[in-house]
């Protein structure tokens, strides 16, 4: 079923009476959405609804170059050597610097930190960028959250007399830096069993080798170190959209209660700026508040001030960075809805299965941000290219089946340099005149890889539920899917043949829906359709569609609504097929 809204329902298959025998002391519908995750073992099962810090992590000494690694670190620190560590300009890259200076520092090694700018230097360690950290006397580089494609910054590395670590999660190219370690979870013989961490998970697992000993095997650093590490490493996990399975969601869900508790000052000046409640933080609070502040320093400017920001153990600086940041947040969110506006229409009614925007002088921080726009909007990939003069730097998201690194693979002869994952890409193009050919090779491939249908959202709904049947006892074992995010997204359910009571426009502008609704008893639902009577936001005011009798489907989720002190479950519409 194709709703009005132009996405197409897609129920999952019920579980099979076997499976639910397998289990029977777990709720059918709750069984139904751990299948729907791939969750079918004890094991697996076990690890998710109750994650467990001492048992489901795996030792970091699986990495198979981590002890060459460890031993490296703390012949450094020993000997008083320089040590610089690497990181990226985003949420992600920012939280793994801080993680591995604050532990190097933490056991006395003299430890700097080298962030690069996004618009100035681009993704990734370059040639500059080496030659300074050698005239500043650096002895070992360690990166976080790149370098496994900087084979050539790397070996110039190596001939200035430096050695480096790599810890990176992305793309594997098919030729690897030559160095003195590399802590990859996708590469080929990591060692490691869990291929998912983000760079703020891989570099966690080089702060809990550290932790674990020294190279003599002595343990330095106090019991619980680590644990106070994974505030940052829920904020890059999520912020990067890490799967929140495995061993990701046992990181997270620690994380967000050490969020809660943290020490951070610059972090609890941020909740302030932010006007976030520490104790009702979740996966959609980093995703939606911390995360864009962290990230806006590294898109508006450098990401030097978010990382002193999680870093300060000063009060007034961290003041002062937590408004900076805040403020940026603002300007970010302007400058993409402006941007997203002149790229919508650079871009027209597309007719291809491909999106393609280039504007002059776009800012290269909110390029990526505007491709996320475009390509929600159209649903097929879309590239964003900002035309500064001196070169032209591209940022890609995919939310079909179109695997857009190994499209770039493909591409490559146009471009200078590029980096990602299937779903997300960055890219720079080689010159003016490559432009065009790099064009019409993307629109070639992805006007031959996707099909028709494919540019369907598709809306997947985990079961079918009758509402008489939602109470608390339900919705208690529905929040132990919590943390929500990539792999585990939100619960949705389908309810059919529900009953129109009573239509109401509500909100200030009047632009969200408040649906009264009986199911299959006499008991009325209250059901909240966020912009369902907003025309352009859903294409239509479902307040002039529906009218009291008529029958309707609802696919929805469920949840809390609080106020006052007082608690009741509450039911939001995600989508509705009049019948």
């Amino acid at each position: 079923m194709v709703s009005k809204l132009n996405k197409r329902w897609q129920l999952a298959a019920k579980i099979t009476d076997d499976f639910k025998v397998k289990f029977p002391e777990i709720n059918p519908v709750i069984l139904q959405l751990l299948y729907n995750r791939g969750l079918t073992e004890q094991k697996t099962i076990d690890e998710f609804l109750f994650a467990d810090y001492t048992s489901n992590l795996y030792d970091p000494f699986l990495f198979k170059d981590m002890a060459k690694a460890v031993e490296r670190i703390y012949q450094a620190i020993e000997s008083g050597e320089k040590i610089t560590v690497h990181g990226d300009y985003d949420a992600d890259g920012v939280s793994a610097a801080v993680i591995l200076v604050s532990t190097i520092r933490a056991l006395g090694g003299k430890v700097g930190v080298y962030l690069p700018h996004r618009e100035k230097e681009g993704y990734g360690v370059n040639m500059k960028t080496i030659r300074f950290l050698k005239k500043e006397k650096t002895s070992l580089i360690i990166t976080c959250d790149c370098g496994i494609s900087n084979w050539e910054e790397i070996e110039e590395a190596s001939k200035l007399g430096m050695e480096v670590i790599i810890t990176d999660h992305h793309h594997v190219p098919e030729k690897i830096p030559a160095v003195l370690a590399i802590l990859h979870p996708k590469l080929p013989a990591s060692g490691y069993p869990y291929e998912n961490l983000t760079g703020g998970g891989v570099a966690f697992k080089l702060a809990q080798a550290l932790c674990k000993k020294d190279a003599r095997g002595k343990k330095v650093l106090p019991d619980g170190f680590d644990k106070w590490l994974l505030d940052l490493v829920a904020i890059s996990t999520v912020a990067d959209f890490g799967p929140l399975q495995g061993e990701n969601r046992t990181l997270v869900e620690y994380g967000l209660i050490v969020l809660q508790k943290t020490k951070r000052l610059g972090l609890l000046k941020l909740y302030e700026k932010a006007g976030i409640d520490r104790l009702k933080i979740n996966s959609e609070t980093i995703g939606w508040q911390i995360a864009p502040r962290i990230n806006a320093a590294g898109r508006l400017d450098h990401a030097n001030a978010a990382y002193e920001l999680l870093i300060s153990e000063d009060k007034d600086e961290a003041e002062k960075l937590a408004e900076s940041l805040n403020k940026s947040n603002n300007e970010r969110q302007a400058l993409t809805e402006k941007i997203t506006a002149a790229a919508l229409a650079f871009v027209g009614e597309p007719k291809d299965k491909i999106v393609i925007a280039v504007g002059k002088d776009w800012p290269l921080g909110v390029i990526g941000l505007v491709a996320g726009k475009l390509a929600n909007k159209f649903h097929r990939p879309a590239f964003v290219l900002g035309d500064s003069g001196k070169q032209i730097v591209g940022s890609a998201r995919s939310p079909v089946n179109f695997h857009l690194t190994e499209a770039l693979d493909k591409l490559n002869k146009h471009l200078a340099r590029y980096g990602g994952h299937s779903g997300a890409a960055g890219f720079t193009v080689k010159n003016k005149k490559e432009l065009e050919p790099f064009i019409d090779g993307l629109k070639s491939l992805a006007n031959a890889q996707i099909k028709d249908e494919d540019l369907i959202k598709d809306l997947h709904i985990d079961a079918e539920i009758s509402l008489d049947d939602v109470n608390w006892d339900f919705f208690e074992q529905l929040e132990k899917f919590e943390p929500c995010g990539e792999a585990n997204p939100r619960p949705l359910f389908l309810a059919r043949d529900l009953i129109v009571e009573n239509i109401q426009a509500i909100g200030k502008d009047s632009n969200h829906l408040r649906l009264m609704m009986r199911h299959r008893g006499n008991k009325i639902f209250k059901i909240i359709g966020f912009c369902f009577a907003d025309e352009d936001k859903v294409g239509e005011n479902w307040c002039g569609v529906l009218k009291k009798g008529d029958k309707a489907d609802v696919v929805l989720d469920i949840g809390v609504n609080e106020w006052n002190g007082n608690r009741e479950l509450q039911f939001k519409m995600v989508d509705i097929q009049k019948i």
